[in-house]
């Protein structure tokens, strides 16, 4: 367990994210929703969508290299402003219809860019507050409960405040979020300023994948988040071709939530005796069975009991993952590090669901699952490798 001190801190940590990152989902429902009821294509909400995760590719390197020289407090404040811009430009849209679709461009793209800034200056700070390998697991265990909390809250709440006030409910609602990150950020201890050295280079992140077993750590990490988003993406696709109810489909994703919710609330009691690269190892050879006997689940309960599988194996790989790129990398530099692994995830997100549906409709959904499969399994080598590699104390 972690002692009282770091429990406070983490405490405050977990809220701040939520408040943001339940800003953007909120958004990310509401936004596509309005799109359709005036009349805008289906390409346009693809579109829309992506935005929200283009947005942190591009401004993850700057934000980590903030969060490394300034701490927590001022990229938060950044992260905030940055939310709150866009939940507002998504209300004062509802009065001016026909600039619905620029204007929720900017929104999106506002909103997905502030929830990673802070995104990245909360797991800085988390890792910062923890002093062995055994709580940096802890750490971003209880940090994992963040997003999965936040994507139940935000939808939640801005589907309930559309049904009862419209859209402008709804944006001023998530507008307000993310100001209980600024109150609870007084929690967090404040960081000195790291000096500047005028006459200094500055340091290119692309140095930063010279680090022994970063790339490997990285290319794991691509693989696995891969995995989630294929599974979300094809699980409707192959439950629809079962003839599965909506609601029975709703329900296989709604088990896969929890049983990442579980297994990270699992991992910190057990955090002593889990190695990294052999939890890395196991979770890609276990995600890969998972996805070799899903084309054969022709029951709704049968693919629940593998999305419960599968949750388990992917829920566990996060803390594994973040613990082990704070031992590879600079205490100095650990803001870039977490903004190179954030932009391989938004990029994958971004891309992959557009490759994942040219796949499927040349192969189907079945021989998704398999290749899929295939090649997280052969991943499953680069992760045993990434234990070989001297790991910082």
């Amino acid at each position: 367990m972690v002692d009282a001190g770091l429990g406070r801190i983490l405490v405050a940590l977990i809220v701040g994210q939520i408040c943001l990152h339940a800003c953007m989902t909120g958004v990310r429902m509401a936004a596509p929703l309005q799109a359709l009821r005036e009349g805008h294509a289906a390409w346009v909400v693809g579109l829309l969508m992506g935005l929200f995760a283009a947005a942190p590719i591009v401004l993850a390197l700057q934000a980590g290299r903030l969060a490394d020289r300034r701490g927590y407090h001022h990229p938060m404040r950044i992260a905030v402003a940055l939310t709150v811009l866009g939940a507002l430009v998504a209300l004062a849209v509802t009065w001016v219809p026909s600039l619905t679709f620029p204007a929720m461009c900017v929104a999106a793209m506002l909103v997905g860019g502030g929830a990673n800034v802070g995104l990245i200056a909360i797991q800085r700070t988390a890792s910062r507050h923890a002093t062995d390998p055994t709580a940096l697991k802890r750490v971003f265990s209880w940090l994992g409960l963040a997003p999965a909390l936040a994507n139940v809250i935000g939808p939640v709440l801005a589907g309930a405040l559309i049904d009862l006030g419209g859209f402008r409910a709804a944006y001023a609602v998530m507008a307000a979020l993310p100001f209980g990150a600024l109150l609870w950020a007084r929690r967090v201890p404040k960081e000195a300023p790291r000096p500047r050295d005028p006459a200094a280079a500055a340091p290119r992140a692309w140095d930063l994948l010279r680090t022994p077993g970063l790339r490997r750590l990285l290319a794991v990490n691509w693989l696995l988040s891969s995995s989630w988003d294929v599974h979300s993406f094809l699980v409707p696709v192959l439950g629809h071709e079962r003839g599965f109810s909506a609601s029975a489909i709703g329900l296989v994703l709604g088990v896969f939530a929890v049983a990442v919710a579980a297994v990270r609330l699992a991992i910190p009691l057990i955090a002593q005796h889990l190695r990294e690269g052999q939890v890395l190892a196991g979770c890609m050879l276990w995600t890969a069975g998972v996805f070799a006997l899903y084309p054969f689940a022709t029951a709704a309960w049968a693919m629940g009991l593998l999305a419960a599988a599968l949750g388990l194996a992917l829920g566990a790989v996060q803390p594994m993952i973040m613990a082990t790129l704070h031992q590879l990398t600079p205490p100095e530099r650990h803001g870039e590090a977490i903004a190179l692994r954030s932009m391989t995830i938004n990029f994958s997100s971004a891309l992959m669901p557009l490759l994942f549906g040219a796949l499927g409709a040349m192969l189907g959904a079945s021989a998704l699952f398999w290749l899929m499969g295939v090649i997280v399994g052969a991943g499953s080598w680069p992760a045993r490798r990434v234990a070989a590699v001297p790991l910082r104390t």
